[in-house]
């Protein structure tokens, strides 16, 4: 590498860096502001916040990655072109080409780092974050009043839980009902449901068996059984998806398609996500460098001004589309990588104004 490209990579990794440093304090400042009063009055203890705080760092972070960096890209450019530096290396000889390389060099290490985030330390700090949140700062009352699950666990059975706790991993009113031949065979119900390391502790049994002339009836206070599901299978959709790493997800996704779960939409925006944010890492770079190498009137405030417009619409597509995809029929694939194509023109027309 020669000294330009030094020059520039070193820039690029170190105004991104800063970036980082400058913002995540403030997220972690205006959250921890909403949250002490709760920390306080429930005495949680200062090891748990550090480490809640240490996935909100990861978990925001890799959620705002491509923001960040856009914006440094923007602010370190448009003061080489304020000091007429650009100028300096295209009147040398340089091409527009070889002087986008450092930027192309630092958007590969951005966003292998943004992958290896999204693969394996996202997912990871998003339970810690979760699990978190679910026991310290939210009321037990709102933890369990999830939604009423129903779920098919395989050909024959059928389960359902009126609202689970993802923390304590405690169902209310359970019921599992068992098939043949389209006729119910037996139910089993309970008040309560604990998972015990794949072993469920029933409270309030009760399995009733439907006979051709009559019924029998099986009751006990507390019974433990072996069922063909897991936790996550009860766990709400929001929180399950962002907590597996990816091979872990494209089995759960598997699993939860073979039982016609209604919830595959959300579950493939997860995943597409991880690597839609890598790409996007490599377009924003070139839109940044379009837009802000060119020294303007109006100096940096012109550049970060269209910037911040840019990185707006860009979230704005973002969030939009999967909404779409998470709650409709729209296609989650074209959700996610629709907001890609549509920035990825628009990098290759601004590269090419810029470079005439």
């Amino acid at each position: 590498m020669k000294i330009l490209d030094w020059y520039i990579l070193k820039r690029y990794l170190f105004t991104f860096l800063m970036m980082l440093l400058l913002f995540i304090p403030i997220g972690i400042t205006v959250n921890l502001a909403e949250k002490i009063g709760k920390i306080l009055e429930r005495e949680v203890p200062f090891g748990a916040v550090a480490q809640y705080y240490l996935d909100f760092t990861i978990y925001f972070a890799n959620l705002l990655f491509p923001i960040f960096l856009f914006l440094s890209v923007i602010w370190f450019t448009s003061k080489l072109a304020n000091n007429t530096e650009i100028v300096a290396f295209l009147s040398s000889g340089v091409s527009f080409w070889r002087f986008l390389r450092p930027y192309m060099i630092g958007a590969t290490l951005i966003a292998l780092l943004a992958l290896v985030m999204g693969l394996y330390l996202a997912p990871k700090a998003s339970k810690g974050f979760n699990q978190f949140k679910y026991k310290y700062l939210k009321n037990n009352s709102k933890v369990i009043q999830t939604q009423n699950i129903y779920r098919q666990i395989n050909d024959n059975d059928y389960i359902y839980v009126s609202n689970f706790n993802p923390v304590t991993k405690v169902g209310r009113n359970f019921s599992l009902e068992h098939f043949e031949d389209n006729k119910l065979k037996y139910k089993i119900s309970a008040n309560s449901i604990k998972d015990n390391d794949s072993i469920y502790r029933l409270t309030g049994y009760v399995k009733r068996t439907f006979g051709d002339f009559d019924d029998t009836i099986e009751t006990a206070r507390r019974k433990d059984m072996a069922f063909e599901f897991d936790a996550d299978d009860l766990t709400p959709e929001e929180y399950i998806a962002e907590t597996l790493q990816y091979g872990e997800l494209t089995k759960f996704i598997e699993k939860e398609r073979s039982r016609g779960s209604s919830n595959i939409g959300r579950y493939l925006v997860v995943k597409y996500k991880k690597w839609s944010i890598p790409v996007s890492v490599f377009i924003l770079t070139i839109i940044a460098v379009a837009v802000s190498s060119i020294k303007r009137r109006g100096g940096m405030g012109v550049n970060l001004a269209f910037g911040i417009t840019i990185a707006m619409v860009y979230v704005f597509f973002d969030k939009v589309f999967g909404v779409m995809a998470e709650q409709s029929s729209f296609s989650p694939l074209v959700a996610v990588w629709f907001p890609n194509i549509v920035f990825g023109i628009l990098a290759v027309y601004l590269l090419y104004n810029a470079k005439r």
